[in-house]
């Protein structure tokens, strides 16, 4: 039931697979029912672009802020 989960999974894949993407959800996405004929019915959830990753092609090392710094302890 849950899209997000399995596009999750599809990513993790495709990186086992040596291959790169990442997800893209425009608002609104009804224009990809129109360039891609499908009905109205039809709700587009997240578009991955994939291909091989450039030559010499890192991701970068990003530090993420303390935990601290960004939560709030409530009782």
């Amino acid at each position: 039931e849950s899209v997000g989960i399995a596009v999750g999974f599809l990513i993790a894949a495709l990186h086992q697979a040596g291959l790169a993407t990442l997800t893209h959800t425009p608002n609104p996405m009804g224009f990809l029912n129109r360039i891609l004929g499908r009905p109205k019915n039809e709700k587009p959830f997240v578009l991955l672009p994939v291909g091989y990753p450039a030559e010499g092609a890192q991701v970068p090392d990003i530090t993420k802020k303390p935990l601290g710094d960004i939560m709030i302890h409530v009782d």
